[in-house]
């Protein structure tokens, strides 16, 4: 994500101009924007017009178009995973979602908008500004594509320390992908690349592999279709991959598949004398994981081989502290705290060592409960706690969403019924003091 101009006030309205150069950004404009921004894009309109002679004549103009947000839809890429990831704006399933509006208008951006080929950020509702061309009022659809400037206009108060925390993490350079994997087992595969913030699966691989039978009959039939198998994981990973950016490659597998799929992948290397893939050697690791589906990923990425080699990397340290979270729910449950309630009453004890929130929870259209979690993730950083905020576009981020989205692993332990009877008291103690503090009417003499 580039910047291309920003002009924030103190009270925290005011827009910020961003160019999106890849699908991982318009995955971080899904998280910037809310429902009742403003967004300003460049978009293609059809027009008619009637000349002289009374023809109607009809041609496409480009022109800028600032709506009033309703409606928001993350569509990934063609070549992603199902994807499950909800806001109060919008939902985000299969990779592609339609947005629909009462008489709805679709403005396209650019290139591929109409497609549903590449990642993009659909984003419907009434048009804000003066427009030549396009009424007031009239609802339409923008459409974020990479490659395009958008600008979004927030309201005092919203342009918050976790939507500025956002810009500059989209904005930071250096965050392409940084993993490479590839999950299998029995001629099934996903081939995946995992960056920061999203877990996007390029391809999915299925091929008939019959089984050994007494006798040998399908020994040769067998053979083939594992060779079928193991040249589509090979062209996969060169199709997909970029050797040179990538950190590591995992080769991932419930048996002994990895094992195959890799001698399979450096013999043919071998063979066609593919410098770049026999040079790569070193960043190809192979790991045990429960499956061949990507849910797998998260049990993969924790491991003791894999941690230590990518402990600089912000899924793999919000895998360990989720890995951490549920240890301690099984062996010290006091120290284990999860749901909305029950972490903010530990944080106004000053108790949380370690804070796991999911990014959905910043999507809420309700502004009042948006901005208790950004106090919450303040609050926490302010007392040295250590807060990972998690993308729901990776495996974790959706085991901590089925987990109520929000966690916190504490300083030291509280039991969740202790506090809550302190609390009854407290409440309690406080009505007394003001029933005391009530002047008492004194009965008037003269009253018959």
């Amino acid at each position: 994500m580039r910047l291309v101009k920003r002009h924030i006030d103190k009270d925290l309205s005011g827009f910020i101009v961003l160019r999106a150069e890849r699908d991982e950004d318009i995955w971080h404009a899904y998280n910037l924007i809310q429902e009742g921004d403003r967004v300003r894009a460049g978009a293609v309109r059809r027009i008619q017009s009637e000349s002289s002679t009374g023809s109607v004549e009809s041609h496409r103009i480009k022109l800028n178009l600032t709506i009033k947000v309703q409606k928001i839809a993350f569509s990934a890429a063609a070549s992603s995973s199902s994807l499950s990831a909800t806001a109060n704006a919008g939902t985000v399933e299969n990779g592609l979602t339609s947005t629909t509006n009462d008489a709805p208008a679709t403005v396209a951006c650019g290139p591929g908008s109409s497609g549903g080929e590449g990642t993009t950020l659909h984003l419907s509702g009434p048009v804000d500004a003066e427009s030549q061309h396009v009424k007031m009022g009239s609802f339409h659809t923008l459409d974020l594509e990479p490659g395009r400037d958008f600008t979004i206009i927030k309201e005092p108060g919203e342009w918050d320390s976790i939507a500025l925390e956002r810009v500059q993490d989209a904005c930071q350079e250096g965050t392409s992908a940084e993993v490479g994997a590839v999950i299998c087992n029995n001629g099934q595969a996903n081939v995946c690349l995992i960056t920061q913030h999203t877990t996007i699966v390029r391809q999915r691989i299925e091929v008939a592999v019959p089984r050994k039978r007494k006798g040998g009959g399908t020994a040769l039939g067998q053979e083939k279709a594992t060779q079928r198998y193991h040249m589509q994981i090979y062209q996969a990973i060169q199709r997909h991959f970029d050797l040179d950016q990538l950190k590591a490659i995992i080769i991932a597998s419930p048996g002994f598949t990895k094992e195959g799929v890799l001698d399979f992948i450096f013999a043919e290397a071998a063979r066609t004398s593919n410098k770049p893939l026999l040079v790569a050697r070193s960043k190809f690791l192979l790991v045990h994981s429960s499956s061949h589906h990507v849910h797998a990923l998260t049990q993969v990425l924790s491991s003791p081989e894999i941690a230590t080699q990518l402990k600089d990397t912000k899924f793999a340290r919000e895998g360990l502290a989720l890995d951490k979270f549920f240890r301690m729910l099984s062996t010290d449950e006091l120290r284990a705290w999860y749901g909305e309630s029950h972490v903010l009453k530990a944080a106004e004890r000053g108790a949380i060592g370690t804070l796991l929130i999911s990014d959905n929870l910043f999507k809420s259209s309700d502004f009042k409960r948006r901005r208790r979690f950004v106090q919450l993730v303040e609050e926490v950083k302010r007392y040295g706690g250590e807060v990972f905020i998690f993308s729901s576009m990776h495996e974790s981020g959706e085991q901590l969403n089925q987990l109520t989205g929000v966690a916190a692993i504490l300083t030291y332990p509280l039991d969740i019924e202790v506090v809550e009877e302190e609390e009854r008291q407290e409440e309690e103690a406080r009505q007394a003091a003001a029933a005391a503090e009530e002047p008492v009417l004194e009965a008037n003499p003269n009253h018959a």
